[in-house]
């Protein structure tokens, strides 16, 4: 077998299983272990795949600043954060992620309602400057790449806090490797949040589908629901259909 045709093989796998195991690849490829190895050495440095402990995982790619994200999907995040504001009810509370596709829930909250929003974030905090929700803004170390804050402090007035809905933002979705993000300390609080809340949902756009980043944050099935773009495939949503039957299409 030609290293061409390993190689797409391997991705193969991977798109199918979500990781590759290099000693059942070898088997299978009837083919040294070493070989398999070296393969994913290669094709991780051409930044196919991401290499880990005993095979590879889905490379998830690296997210622009939280100023460059404002511009990507604008238009689909607009209407996944319609459908997010349209669940919530009179006098709940709502914690809200960092995030742009988080922002545009704000942006689409009814003015006529009374609720609190509860978010860690400060530019979330900003987006209801003029709205006549209650605003709690936790504190705690500001992570810059996501403006949101994070560390011990957070996690503490987070814990006095019960939210009827978190809406959880996430860099990667993955049916094996569940829901992800890329820094370790970001990936606690978002745990955390969900734990102190009734319910927690997460807003999707296509390009974060099929991907691991590095730090786990809840599993698909361990969320009350997803919400995505009306216009993604049936035959792509139905691993994550499979885990969790509460997918909403805006």
């Amino acid at each position: 077998m030609l290293t061409t045709q390993r190689k797409t093989l391997i991705l193969d796998i991977l798109r199918r299983d979500g990781q590759v195991i290099a000693k059942r690849v070898a088997e299978d490829f009837s083919l040294s272990e070493d070989t398999i190895r070296r393969d994913l050495r290669e094709m991780a440095a051409e930044g196919l795949l991401k290499r880990v402990h005993g095979g590879a995982m889905p490379v998830s790619p690296d997210l622009p600043d939280f100023t460059a994200r404002r511009s990507v999907s604008s238009e689909v995040k607009a209407r996944l954060g319609a459908a997010a504001a349209a669940m919530i009810k009179p006098r709940q509370m709502i914690f809200l992620d960092g995030g742009t596709t988080t922002a545009e829930i704000a942006r689409h909250l009814p003015r006529d309602m009374a609720l609190t929003v509860a978010t860690h974030s400060p530019t979330i905090a900003a987006e209801l400057e003029h709205h006549p929700a209650e605003v709690i803004l936790t504190g705690g170390r500001l992570y810059k790449h996501s403006m949101v804050a994070v560390g011990a402090a957070a996690m503490a007035a987070i814990s006095q806090l019960r939210p009827d809905l978190f809406f959880l933002g996430v860099t990667a979705a993955h049916p094996v490797h569940g829901l992800s993000t890329g820094d370790f300390e970001e990936a606690a609080i978002k745990r955390h949040i969900a734990r102190c809340s009734a319910e927690t949902h997460v807003l999707l756009t296509e390009e974060k589908f099929d991907l691991a980043s590095p730090c786990p944050v809840l599993g698909i099935a361990e969320v009350a629901g997803l919400i995505v773009p009306a216009e993604m495939p049936a035959e792509r949503l139905k691993p994550y259909r499979d885990l969790n039957g509460t997918i909403t299409a805006a």
